[in-house]
């Protein structure tokens, strides 16, 4: 019984799941930047690309 009143006031395991939570959260809003951002970049490789190899070597 001392077990549980002692793990119920223990704050240190709610701060590790907020951390968790905000982590989680942090990469969701990464990945769904990244998806957006992919097709603008792929532009611009893919640009950079067909002018290097339009470029004759001298």
């Amino acid at each position: 019984m001392t077990i549980l009143i002692r793990l119920l006031k223990d704050k240190s395991a709610a701060t590790a799941i907020e951390y968790g939570l905000l982590a989680s959260l942090i990469s969701l809003g990464m990945i769904a930047g990244l998806g957006a951002f992919s097709d603008s970049l792929q532009a611009v490789f893919q640009s950079i690309t067909d002018a290097v190899v339009g470029v004759r070597p001298a």
